[in-house]
């Protein structure tokens, strides 16, 4: 499963409404700026987040976006599902012989598992110094 631009871009701009919370809505031409994207493009990944209730709109000079939602109760695999489809890595996997089905499965559940206990509010306050699993060299 390989994670194209419409995830990635999606991911961000929920990442970035809930690092904004409570500070008001934020704009896609703000978000695109922030992170040198194309506003036209967010445009297009704005109405499925918002037709699914992950973000909504609010109108008016001062407008934007916010989320429709608690930051905690939504999940990266929310927002991958949302704009990728279904999490798949390999295709016709009931024509696999037992052994790779097993693996390609377990492997599948994996990935599932992570996307689906990775909250937007964890992103969002994700911290490098927090990461313990880095590796530490001493010359």
């Amino acid at each position: 499963m390989k994670i194209s631009t419409k995830g990635r871009y999606g991911l961000t701009i929920v990442i970035e409404l809930a690092k904004r919370e409570g500070q008001g809505p934020t704009s896609l031409k703000t978000i695109a700026k922030t992170h040198d994207l194309s506003e036209h493009y967010l445009e297009q990944l704005i109405s499925p987040l918002r037709n699914a209730g992950i973000v909504r709109s609010i109108r008016g000079a001062y407008g934007g976006y916010v989320l429709a939602k608690e930051a905690h109760t939504i999940t990266a695999g929310d927002v991958l599902r949302l704009l990728e489809g279904p999490i798949s890595l390999v295709e016709g996997l009931e024509n696999e012989e037992p052994a790779k089905r097993e693996l390609w499965s377990r492997i599948r559940d994996a990935v599932k598992d992570v996307l689906d206990s990775t909250t937007i509010d964890d992103l969002a306050n994700y911290n490098e110094s927090d990461d313990s699993s880095g590796y530490m060299f001493y010359i």
